[in-house]
């Protein structure tokens, strides 16, 4: 045995490593920083000679800056903001714009709770007066045409003169009149008829295209019914027209087209109905020949004079 065999006690020889100093058994080492005695077992990872032998060659590894993922992502986060902004503006404008249209085009209230069938008549209506208003614009091109003509011209001016006189003096009530129409009679129920009533059914003609009117008591006293005339409720349910006193059942004369005018009579809401509600009746007939014979005596004018 050798001596190294000896010096240790063990049989084996000392194991390689750094000498421990000497100095009185379980003193800490003074050297500083020195390692634990206990971690110095051959058992440890620590104290591997292949741990000792390692090379120092390899650069520690760079911690990444805390300020570098918030400058990347600073960037992709404020594209995101500016596109949300543009698109929220484009849905704004968008909802804008549907709002307005729907609030154009929406639906008269009135026509959106009538029934399909009258529906149906006033589209019937609309369609005739449309051509009734083209056969007009066809008449009044061909007078032009005439007038403008060459030898007829004069002679067409005496013949539209004459006409448009006429029609005036129609208009006017100045002429008596004949033509289709309608006769339209108000009884009375619970309640009078009153002239709103009866105001309400001429304006609803004239909006139908009637051409003459005139209105009858039951004594056969006949009103002409022109531009300037009015109604005021009298006594014991009687009708004041342009100071004439007329006593019910009152009848309305009226020359025009006569479906379409039923029509504008029996509207949803309209004098019909309203009569209906009172408790009374309106009856309605047509008229092949319908005579307008009361004219109407026009007021002499004091100021009003013809811009030449």
């Amino acid at each position: 045995m050798s001596d190294e065999h000896t010096e240790t006690g063990t049989g084996w020889p000392q194991p390689a490593g750094p000498a421990r100093p000497g100095g009185p058994a379980g003193d800490p080492d003074p050297r500083p920083q020195s390692p634990d005695p206990d971690e110095l077992s051959p058992l440890s990872p620590q104290g591997r000679p292949e741990d000792d032998a390692r090379p120092a060659t390899d650069p520690p590894e760079a911690e990444p800056a805390d300020d570098a993922p918030a400058a990347q992502s600073a960037a992709p986060w404020r594209r995101f903001s500016s596109a949300a902004v543009m698109i929220a503006v484009l849905l704004v404008l968008l909802g804008f714009t549907l709002a307005v249209q729907l609030k154009t085009t929406s639906t008269d209230s009135s026509l959106a709770a009538a029934r399909q069938e009258d529906l149906v008549r006033i589209l019937y209506d609309l369609e005739a007066r449309e051509i009734r208003l083209r056969q007009d614009i066809t008449s009044l091109e061909e007078s032009q045409r005439q007038l403008r003509s060459g030898e007829q011209g004069r002679e067409a001016a005496l013949e539209e003169a004459t006409r448009r006189a006429d029609e005036l003096g129609i208009l006017a009530g100045t002429l008596r009149a004949r033509g289709p129409g309608l006769a339209v009679r108000f009884q009375a129920g619970t309640k009078p008829i009153s002239a709103s009533r009866v105001l309400d059914a001429v304006q609803e003609l004239r909006g139908a295209g009637a051409e003459a009117m005139q209105i009858s008591g039951v004594d056969r006293a006949s009103v002409r019914i022109v531009a300037s005339t009015y109604f005021l409720d009298g006594e014991n349910g009687s009708l004041i027209v342009d100071g004439r006193r007329l006593i019910g059942p009152f009848t309305i004369t009226v020359i025009g087209d006569p479906s379409t005018m039923r029509t504008a009579l029996n509207i949803p809401g309209g004098v019909v109905a309203e009569v209906a509600r009172d408790g009374g009746n309106v009856i309605v007939e047509d008229r092949e020949v319908a005579e307008v014979s009361a004219q109407h005596v026009p007021s002499t004018l004091e100021h009003a004079r013809p811009v030449t």
